[in-house]
């Protein structure tokens, strides 16, 4: 497959790097990291171990390739100028997949672009950004993603089929609005408690206290979802992000590295946008309010 990688930080380049394998691929991303991947190649350090000569650019205005998939990888505060900027090289048959957190990255996208021709996934692969040039894969995780109107498409078995014949475990979600709520709910309590006590994601399960919170902004946010027809168990949703925070437990959030880095923050697309659904609903969103105000004071 031809392959545009749009926004090469950490996980753009990881999910770039090993498709590059088997597909033509493209990264997009900032001067530093793209001038480095064209001197020296990629450097993937970690759980995956691989250095390989990938093209990288900085703009996509000069490409002339035909992309069979185009894969959103930016933060979700840069979602709208990055479908602004691929819409110029989006074909009869290109598939744009979002691979990003936050609530709202689908509305954005097809604010620009058809929406059958997008698609969502997610993934709890943590990679870290070391230095221009280099990456970590932390931790293992999986990947999924399906369509956005929960269709059957071919398209997506061939992209699965991708990734797996590259080596990144995937799976055809039958329902990835759900799941990105369910991303969402668990990233509401670990990337802002990590980020708010500067932490590992494995402190929060070491320290009674932060437990015990993650379990209460788990019950906020799904009650938000639960308002919002998005029908997830309380018990369920706290286990599955206790889950993430086990596999994940080396990992620095990628809130906290943001924040580590003085770069910008997704929290008020994530517990921001919690917050405004949540109050559409009248559904009490008092921790989430505190947690986004907190963080805010700290940057």
């Amino acid at each position: 497959m031809n392959i545009l990688v749009m926004g090469a930080g950490a996980i753009g380049s990881f999910f770039g790097g090993i498709l590059s394998k088997e597909n033509k691929v493209i990264l997009v991303g900032r001067k530093k990291h793209i001038d480095e991947i064209n001197k020296n190649g990629l450097n993937i350090k970690g759980k995956t171990n691989l250095k390989i000569k990938v093209k990288a650019v900085e703009k996509i205005h000069n490409l002339s390739e035909i992309f069979d998939l185009v894969l959103i990888t930016v933060k979700a505060y840069d979602t709208a100028i990055a479908a602004k900027e691929v819409k110029k090289v989006i074909f009869d048959k290109t598939i744009v997949l979002s691979m990003q957190n936050g609530l709202d990255n689908i509305k954005k996208i097809t604010s620009y672009i058809d929406r059958k021709k997008v698609i969502a996934g997610i993934t709890t692969n943590g990679v870290i950004f070391e230095k221009p040039g280099i990456i970590v894969h932390t931790g293992t995780g999986y990947t999924t993603m399906g369509g956005i109107d929960s269709k059957k498409d071919d398209r997506i078995d061939r992209i699965i089929r991708t990734f797996n014949e590259s080596g990144i475990k995937t799976s055809l979600s039958k329902d990835i609005r759900k799941e990105i709520w369910e991303k969402a709910i668990a990233n509401s309590s670990i990337n802002t408690l990590t980020t708010f006590f500067k932490c590992k994601n494995g402190y929060l399960l070491k320290n009674p206290v932060l437990e015990r919170l993650v379990e209460r902004v788990c019950m906020e946010s799904t009650k938000i979802a639960r308002a919002n027809n998005i029908f997830l168990d309380y018990d369920e949703m706290i286990s599955k992000t206790k889950s993430i925070i086990k596999d994940t437990k080396d990992n620095y959030s990628s809130m906290f590295q943001s924040f580590l880095n003085k770069k910008p923050l997704e929290i008020d697309c994530i517990n921001g946008i919690l917050i405004e659904l949540g109050k559409k609903k009248n559904v009490v969103t008092t921790l989430n309010e505190i947690l986004i105000r907190s963080i805010k004071n700290m940057v």
